[in-house]
């Protein structure tokens, strides 16, 4: 049987003037916040790989679940990403390799769209910059095609808080018009953390006419109303119930030859990790999408 290394902690080489317990405390601050667990978690994980980084995180992503469980993975041909740092965009390169990822930048924290390579095409991006945003925000867009049929896929992750609400305003006004530009033979797919309210799309004169907001075009199904719910999801600790719809997908359906028509809408994250908390803050949200030919 294979020796087990001793656990970090206070009383085991922490202490000032122990390198290799300094180096370990690093460490394990490090795959915390890559993994979004807690210390013991990250230790438990680092100590089993020989305190071996990249080991140890694919030991904890890789972690087998029971089909259909809570947790289990999903194959989507897109994902749109928001608030992607360094670490998890490098963790994503290697582990996610049956996808193309596609960013809007590679510093701080920045947004990215991912295609499933055996099904989605790449063909260009494009990065329409956000030039009074206080917080590193553009307008990342993806031209691309599925199954001959043309796609214009667009992410934000738009100006936060109630501070900032002109500037987001604005920021909404850029992602419409840029969605009416383009190619009428593309369906374009808008979908991001807006940080909207509804009074502020209201003030905007709304969506035009030939973009749907697709929670309210499939009914506004109250299973899905809400991404960001502080009375359900703990993970600021805010002792307020707030309850807002923060993250949205907006359509445009091509013009002519196929069409794609948005089918059903859920919440992913709703389940707690090991470390007791959400994988984020907001809840996701699966967009299911047929293809009529």
């Amino acid at each position: 049987m294979a020796e087990r290394r001793p656990e970090l902690g206070p009383e085991m080489g922490c202490r000032d003037g122990d390198p290799v317990g300094q180096k370990q405390h690093l460490v394990c601050e490090e795959f915390a916040s890559v993994a979004s667990c807690d210390a013991s978690v990250a230790r438990r994980y680092l100590a089993d790989n020989n305190w071996e980084m990249q080991r140890a995180l694919n030991a904890y992503f890789e972690r087998p679940v029971q089909e259909g469980a809570p947790g289990s993975w999903y194959s989507p041909d897109v994902v749109f990403l928001q608030e992607v740092i360094p670490p998890y965009y490098s963790y994503l390169k290697k582990r996610a390799s049956s996808y193309e990822i596609i960013t809007g930048h590679e510093e701080g924290y920045f947004t990215a769209v991912m295609l499933k390579k055996s099904r989605v095409k790449f063909k260009s991006q494009e990065i329409i910059l956000f030039p009074n945003t206080k917080m590193m925000r553009n307008l990342l867009c993806v031209h691309a095609s599925v199954l001959g049929n043309e796609l214009c896929l667009m992410t934000s992750h738009l100006e936060s808080t109630r501070g900032h609400t002109k500037e987001r305003m604005n920021q909404l006004k850029t992602v419409l018009k840029k969605m009416q530009e383009a190619p009428e033979s593309a369906s374009v797919i808008f979908a991001g953390d807006t940080n909207l309210r509804d009074q502020e799309v209201a003030k905007c004169g709304g969506l035009p006419s030939n973009i749907v907001d697709v929670w309210e075009f499939l009914g506004k199904p109250k299973h899905c109303q809400y991404t960001w719910d502080t009375q359900m999801n703990s993970n600021l600790g805010i002792p307020a119930i707030c309850k807002h719809r923060f993250d949205r997908i907006f359509f445009r359906a091509a013009a002519e030859g196929s069409h794609i028509i948005p089918q059903s809408l859920d919440l992913l994250g709703l389940e707690k990790l090991d470390c007791g908390r959400f994988p984020s803050d907001h809840w996701g949200l699966l967009c299911n999408l047929d293809i009529i030919l």
